[in-house]
């Protein structure tokens, strides 16, 4: 009798070892991310309803959220943000920033016709700034409303700009839709891969990259990753990004449409991003034509991640650290001003935590 008492303990034991595992294989390869409309050789696209803003994003949970905390083992954390200013490299397609001073101690004391004038014997006062500043500056994530394609000029889940434009900015899919994001982050050291400190001027990041990298790496993707490719751009940053040319050099090293492709429909990746301004391969001078021609599109990256698949796009991400201390796979946790009608969640601090 005490001999199946114990067999039945054993069992019992062997069960409950089984059914953690399960728990802890589930965590770890991202069942608890509740991958509810994502489909293999497919991706996303337009599966949330008529009325979503969300995109895959919506394919975090509290359990995938829970799994990804869980994995943090040291508690480090590297910032992902760079530093901005006037001066800072941007794209060509955005407007330069301003920070001016609103009120100064000295002025709010000098001047009188302020629209309020402290009062006190400690001589109390502040520093207040205004700000003139585009929206996709500095470390960013891409909104769903952030391309437009077609005659009609719609953007991710058929809002069309004549329904849903403005002129205080889009009034669907704008930055403040963009959920707190805390999810499993994996960066791919395509430069390190290829032997380079950075890429090259114009270098296309294909699959096979992004497959080498990780074997050499690895590191496993699994679905509903963030997934940061590093092109090694951010090593020219240095302060606020002041080297335009240098900078804008290297900031054309990008993936390809069917790298973007690869990462979303193979490998479920909810939202891809940078260390570049905009992710994406930009061909040479001589290629920009027919590269357009051919893809319709002189950003077909960008309309594929927005617009076809709802997938946000991370860009300027500062990944130097993680590389030096070879961290690929991280808690990877963002959020967003709520500022209605931005096209991009902008000058972001982003953490990667292990």
């Amino acid at each position: 009798m005490k001999t199946y008492r114990k067999m039945g303990w054993l069992v019992m034991l062997f069960l409950l070892a089984m059914t953690a595992g399960t728990w802890i294989v589930e965590a770890e390869s991202g069942v608890g991310n509740a991958l509810k409309k994502w489909q293999a050789g497919v991706g996303w696209g337009w599966v949330w309803g008529e009325n979503d803003e969300v995109g895959s994003l919506n394919e975090m949970t509290n359990a995938s959220r829970m799994a990804a905390l869980q994995s943090v083992s040291t508690g480090t954390v590297y910032d992902l943000g760079i530093l901005y200013d006037r001066n800072s490299f941007k794209w060509p397609g955005h407007s330069p920033g301003e920070i001016m001073a609103f009120r100064t101690p000295e002025g709010t004391k000098r001047q009188a016709d302020t629209d309020f004038v402290p009062i006190d014997g400690l001589g109390t006062s502040w520093h207040s700034c205004a700000l003139f500043m585009n929206d996709n500056v500095a470390t960013q994530i891409d909104s769903l409303g952030h391309a437009t394609m077609s005659d009609d000029n719609h953007w991710y889940n058929g809002y069309r700009e004549e329904d849903w434009g403005g002129d205080w900015g889009p009034r669907k899919c704008d930055a403040s839709t963009i959920p707190p994001v805390i999810a499993r982050g994996v960066m791919i050291d395509v430069a390190s891969y290829v032997g380079k400190e950075v890429l090259p001027a114009n270098y296309a990041i294909t699959v096979d990259d992004l497959q080498g990298a990780l074997k050499q790496q690895g590191t496993v993707l699994r679905p509903g990753d963030v997934v940061l490719v590093r092109t090694g751009t951010l090593k020219f940053w240095d302060e606020t990004g002041a080297d335009h040319e240098l900078i804008g050099e290297h900031d054309s090293a990008g993936i390809t449409l069917e790298s973007a492709k690869w990462l979303v429909e193979q490998q479920g990746a909810m939202m891809v991003g940078s260390d570049t301004s905009g992710l994406e391969w930009k061909p040479s001078a001589e290629e920009q034509e027919a590269y357009a021609a051919k893809y319709k599109s002189f950003m077909p990256v960008h309309t594929y991640l927005l617009i076809e698949q709802g997938v946000h796009i991370a860009e300027f991400h500062y990944l130097e650290e993680l590389a030096e201390q070879k961290i690929f796979d991280f808690c990877y946790i963002c959020t967003t001003a709520k500022i209605k009608g931005t096209t991009a969640g902008f000058a972001l601090r982003p953490i990667a935590v292990q």
